[in-house]
């Protein structure tokens, strides 16, 4: 497939609205729902292997993609800059952390369940990973200062806010739940055409000359 015509497939029907020369960088990972960012700016999870992040060859050049998910050793490398037009690949390999013993006391572990898959979870203000498969596990030490709140959110839904009200011991799991909504665009009302006023008035006066008429 040509580079025009993938380009012209996968690029929303809006990327090209805005003006300005873009290139193509398909970053390929082996963790489904892996969080892909450009520089410091959140592109998107991994869905079936990639992700298709667009730039912009006329504004200020990322220097760097970094790769990471809950459970294994982020991944960074240089950002490439194939060129308005053309594109190129960047393979993240992701690595499971290394099991290590708790530090300070035992852990116990949160499993968040969400209906949209790579939406971001985080535990207060702690950004914990995203939704892959329909969840997150999130493993929490159990003599540390207690969470309070979970948040789970993605572009293009309403957030999803709840407090956390159970706490795991050492070695159990609890689940927690959350149901993201698409965000509904309000469509401003039209306002009224010179034409619809016109014919209101003339109806009015009408109304009120056949009204006195009768009289």
């Amino acid at each position: 497939m040509g580079l025009g015509l993938l380009l012209a497939v996968a690029a929303p029907a809006v990327a090209y609205e805005i003006g300005g020369d873009q290139s193509l960088i398909i970053v390929h990972c082996n963790v489904e729902g892996a969080s892909v960012y450009f520089d410091s700016d959140y592109k998107g999870a991994i869905q079936n292997g990639v992700l298709l992040g667009y730039v912009y060859t006329t504004g200020t050049p990322y220097r760097t993609i970094s790769v990471q998910s809950n459970g294994y050793t982020p991944w960074s490398g240089n950002m490439p800059h194939p060129g308005a037009g053309n594109y190129a690949d960047v393979y993240a390999t992701l690595t499971p952390e290394p099991t290590q013993a708790p530090i300070g006391g035992n852990m116990g572990e949160y499993i968040v369940y969400c209906n949209v898959d790579g939406a971001q979870v985080y535990f207060n203000e702690d950004y914990k990973g995203t939704i892959a498969g329909g969840e997150l596990t999130v493993p929490v030490y159990v003599t540390g200062t207690p969470y309070t709140t979970y948040i789970v959110k993605k572009d293009g839904y309403t957030t999803f806010t709840a407090q956390i009200m159970e706490y795991p011991k050492a070695g159990e799991t609890v689940k927690l739940h959350a149901t993201l909504t698409p965000v509904t665009p309000v469509t401003p009302a039209s306002p009224l055409s010179a034409v619809s006023i016109f014919a209101g008035l003339i109806l009015g006066i009408l109304g009120i000359a056949y009204l006195a008429k009768r009289e």
